[in-house]
């Protein structure tokens, strides 16, 4: 080979290898930072091998405000639809028969019905006409015995039942002279004419040889102006007295120990039993006393007792 030749082909080479090593001057690293020199050249007796560059992963993390997104693969779940839940029965209170004798009412029926339950041992006085919290009690006592509710309420089973139960009362059953039943008569009341008066029963029954002619209730004096119990007689009596210490009016009266007698009580009849006397034998009904003043004679028995 010419020495021409020779040459040629080295330059040749250099040139080639000056163009390989100038396109990698002033490249960008990884980091990003422009490299400060030439890279060494490799050896022209072999190719340069390129050191692989390390592979990087980059994972994305979503941010708050972005969310990942389903892949394509990602069914959607798809829940059956709900069987529609029926409504709750809407719900009625039980109709309730009115009552054949309410609660709180007066008249004929109540007397009826206290009547009949007096007669079976319910009713531990006489009929009053009123339906209270004695008539109420004595309807649940009747209903508990026969097998029904104790509401004490006169409902037309409960009254149909009672009638079955009881005879028809009397018109002196109905309307019996006094509230309580008259008590068991003292043996000095069987004989003469006697205001024959029961602490027990509170009642005043007015007989005639051992017969009442009438009877009212009455009521006494209290704990510290007790009415005297024992054998007694009229003294006297005053149709519209007035009393000299208490400066009340005493209609009816008839006097039988000391300041003590029988007489009308228009308290007694505004306040019942709540009140008492000084000692006197107080009568609510007017019409009654006013009817045994005039039968009544001085010197007639009075017998008090308990």
């Amino acid at each position: 080979m010419h020495r021409t030749a020779v040459v040629g082909t080295a330059l040749a080479t250099a040139t080639a290898a000056a163009l390989v090593a100038g396109c990698r001057a002033g490249e960008a690293t990884v980091d990003g930072r422009g490299q400060d020199g030439p890279r060494a050249l490799a050896s022209t007796s072999a190719p340069a091998r390129e050191t692989p560059r390390p592979h990087r992963t980059f994972t994305h993390k979503p941010t708050a405000k972005s969310k990942p997104k389903a892949t394509a693969k990602a069914k959607a779940v798809v829940h059956p639809p709900r069987a529609a839940t029926p409504a709750a029965p809407r719900r009625t209170a039980p109709r309730v028969a009115p009552p054949v004798v309410p609660f709180g009412t007066s008249g004929d029926r109540v007397r009826e019905l206290q009547a009949r339950l007096r007669a079976l041992g319910l009713f531990q006085r006489n009929p009053t006409g009123y339906f209270g919290t004695i008539t109420q009690a004595s309807v649940s006592a009747y209903q508990r015995g026969h097998g029904l509710t104790a509401t004490g309420s006169v409902d037309q089973r409960t009254w149909t039942s009672l009638r079955s139960a009881t005879r028809t009362p009397t018109r002196d059953e109905l309307y019996p002279p006094t509230t309580l039943p008259l008590a068991k008569p003292d043996p000095r009341c069987k004989t003469g004419r006697v205001l024959c008066i029961s602490k027990s029963s509170r009642t005043l029954a007015w007989m005639v040889n051992g017969r009442v002619v009438s009877a009212m209730d009455v009521r006494f004096g209290s704990e510290y102006t007790p009415t005297r119990e024992g054998l007694f007689q009229v003294n006297f009596k005053s149709r519209d007295h007035v009393s000299t210490i208490y400066d009340t009016p005493m209609p009816y009266a008839m006097f039988f120990s000391g300041g003590q007698a029988v007489h009308y009580s228009a308290d007694f009849a505004a306040r019942g039993y709540s009140g008492a006397s000084h000692g006197c034998v107080n009568v609510r009904d007017k019409k009654k006393i006013a009817a045994l003043f005039d039968q009544v004679k001085a010197g007639d028995k009075v017998v008090v007792y308990k």
